[in-house]
Order: structure tokens, then sequence, then C-alpha cells
């Protein structure tokens, strides 16, 4: 049986893995070993490419959504998303292609990217083989497929026919906004079954295990405005999955939590990370979330705040929001201002968590000294500075009557 990286960890065992995320993250490499022995930190790998810390300990990371849609097939577009993704700093990439060839579709997202790439493995699943003729043979069979072809996680979602219950008529305005949550759930009611991923969870975590992909659990009850308060088919998705990542944890597969994203109250935002924290401290995934409901066509930055929140109290990885949501499929230059407005959130998050960053107080010193092309540098999108700021000399926002021209030699003692 192929060892993976909980089974090194667990048997005492620094793998090339933990020895380079160790380093990249600046945390002692036995802290990363018991980490990843008892889940808190996943190292999500691809072959060939550089390995992925994601968790405690490590810097908030940010996942870049794409793919095509019934309604939108371009494949070229989704490249050029693959690219903007890696060139400004996304974690991982998710592809959720469900138009075109997906298969096809997928290969170029490989071939374009040393990121690792997610996939949520029902969408193809229903796509192919349509909503009322699936069976769990298929969804099995695109899974493997999935894994097969190098994925570097996969999602899946583990609602229950008691969640499902209890959500009916529970008034919520919004209802169940999950994609792949619905069409799990629809697999259920049609086949009047419980859910095939929970029944077979072991037989998958097998499949997960021959090539070490990371288990993500997806967020089926999650809220889809803000006025639809945390209920309790929400708290049973949360007990559920923190079950079963333990399980997955004792088999040696690597688990992501999805909880919490969507949209939820501002006041909210730190005590339902604390919650899933005392729940299972492994990794937790959140889209957005969104404090708000009204910032339509600037969803990206709402979303940013509710994710500086989130992050800073504890959650360690980010799904992006771009100006589209709730729209339309974004285009490139729209995922490049979702994914730059959301490693601001994650890196304000971090100081949150850790402290101060160095390159915070880097660039407030290239600032001082009118140093422009240094603090473009220093950004975490340097090209927009650099179109924006003079050659030397003060901004044109003051000019003559800068404060910090002004003061600097009284401040400096060289009056």
């Amino acid at each position: 049986m192929i060892k993976t990286q909980i089974d090194h960890a667990k048997n005492g065992t620094l793998t090339p893995e933990m020895l380079k995320v160790a380093k990249t993250e600046g945390v002692e490499e036995e802290l990363v070993r018991e980490r990843v022995a008892n889940g808190s930190l996943v190292i999500m790998t691809r072959k060939g490419c550089p390995p992925i810390a994601i968790g405690k300990g490590a810097s908030t990371k940010i996942n870049v959504n794409l793919g095509t849609s019934s309604a939108a097939i371009d494949p070229e577009s989704e490249m050029e998303k693959v690219k903007i993704a890696q060139k400004y700093g996304a974690a991982t990439i998710t592809d959720l292609s469900m138009g075109g060839d997906i298969s096809a579709i997928r290969k170029m997202v490989f071939e374009n990217t040393e990121l690792p790439v997610t996939t949520v493995p029902i969408y193809q699943t229903i796509v192919e083989c349509g909503m009322d003729n699936v069976t769990f043979d298929d969804i099995l069979s695109y899974l493997k497929k999935h894994v097969e072809e190098g994925v570097s996680s996969v999602l899946i979602h583990c609602v229950e026919r008691r969640m499902l219950e209890n959500l009916k008529g529970s008034g919520r305005v919004m209802g169940m906004v999950s994609k792949g949550g619905s069409f799990t759930s629809s697999f259920m009611l049609l086949n009047d079954c419980e859910n095939p991923f929970i029944e077979h969870f072991d037989e998958i975590m097998q499949i997960l295990r021959k090539n070490d992909v990371v288990l993500s659990l997806g967020n089926t009850m999650r809220s889809g405005c803000i006025h639809d308060l945390k209920d309790s088919a929400q708290l049973m998705e949360i007990e559920t999955n923190a079950a079963l990542a333990k399980r997955a944890n004792e088999m040696g597969v690597q688990v992501i939590i999805n909880g919490m994203g969507g949209h939820i109250q501002a006041s909210e935002i730190p005590d339902s990370v604390r919650l899933y924290k005392e729940k299972a401290d492994f990794p937790l995934f959140v889209a957005g979330p969104l404090p708000t409901d009204i910032a339509v066509g600037y969803d990206h930055i709402a979303g940013a705040i509710g994710a500086s929140m989130a992050s800073g109290a504890g959650a360690d990885y980010l799904c992006y929001i771009t100006p589209a949501e709730h729209l339309s499929l974004p285009n490139p230059e729209q995922v490049k201002e979702g994914l730059i407005t959301f490693k601001i959130a994650g890196h304000i998050g971090d100081s949150m968590k850790y402290g101060l960053s160095d390159s915070d107080l880097m660039l407030a010193r290239k600032r001082a000294t009118f140093d422009w092309k240094g603090q473009a540098e220093l950004a975490i999108d340097p090209d927009r500075p650099a179109q924006m700021c003079p050659e030397e000399g003060p901004c044109s926002m003051c000019g003559d009557y800068c404060a910090i021209k002004i003061m600097k030699n009284y401040l400096s003692g060289d009056e």
C-alpha cells in the first residue's frame, strides 16, 4: 500500500514535502510533521510541482474557482484565468467546468499551471450522465477518473436525509445554494436513499489514498443570504463533516473542511470560525463569507472584508469571490480583481493570527523616502501602482504640500 503524508507523519518520518513547506512557511520541521499527523495541517501536492501547506501555522491560502458553464463555453478564456491565477499568487485552482469537453478542459488546466488542482467530480457526472439517469457506479467512476488524471484534491458533499428534512419548511429565504450539494441531494431524493458518499466512504478513501489526494468536505448547508441565520441543518453538517474528517485521517487521507462560507452576518463571523475549530481542528476552507447582500457588482470587496475577519479568527483557506458573483461567469480581468482582493484579505488575516509582516514595514520605509519603484515591487499587485505613481518626488495628491516632505527635516533632527 502506498504511504501517504499522514502515514509518514504518524510513523515519525519527515517527507521531502514536509521539509519544503517547513522552510516556505517558517515553521519548525517537527511541528509540521505533528500537524500533518493530527490533520491540522494539510500538504497539497501535485507531481512535479511545489507542495502547498494549508492549515495551522501556514499562511492563509487563496483558491481560484474557474471553469466553463452550460451557458458559457470558452476554454481559451478559462486558460487565461489559469495563467492569471498562477501569476498573481493563487495557491490552488478549482476547475468547476460543466460545459464543453470537460475532460479536455481539465487536461488543459493541468498543462497551463503548476498549481494544485481541485475538482468536484459529481459536476461532470451529472452533465454527462443526466440527473435522472445517474447511478452510484457513475459517481464512483468519475471520481476515480479525476484521481487517476492527477487532481490534488476532490470535493464531495456529505449531506444527509435528516438535514434535508430539517431544511424543508425551515423558512430560509435562499433555501440551498450549494450546486454540488443540490446534485447530491437530488440523487438521494430521486433514489430514495442515503448519501452514497457516506455509505461508501471507506471505499472512496481507498481511492484517494492511492495518489494521496486531499479530501475536501463540502458545505451544502451554507446560508445564501445574511438573513438566513445559522440553523440546525448547518449544525448537523458541521458535526457530520467533523466526524468524517476524523475517520478519513485515521485512514491516512488528508482532509479540508469547507464551512462557514456563503453569506453570514459580520458580527457572527469570529464565533462561527471558533465553532468549527472547536468541533475539529482540520483546515477550514471558507468561501467569502459575504457579510452583506447589497454589494452586487462589488461582492469581491464585501467578500474580502468577511474573509479578512474569518482568516483573522482562524480560517486557513479562502475561496475568492469576483465582481461577477451572483451575476455571471467572471471574465479574466474579474478573476484578477477577485484574486488580488482576497490576497489582501488573507494578508490582513495573517497579521491578526501571526502578527505584522516585514513586507508591510519594508513598504512603509520605501513610501517614507518616495521610492515609488520599491513600493510597487513590494505590492501584492506590482503592476497597478507602477501605472499610477510619479517617477520621483511627492505624488500629485499633495504636490508641494506633502506632510512627509514638510516635516521630514524636523522629525529626523536635521533642521
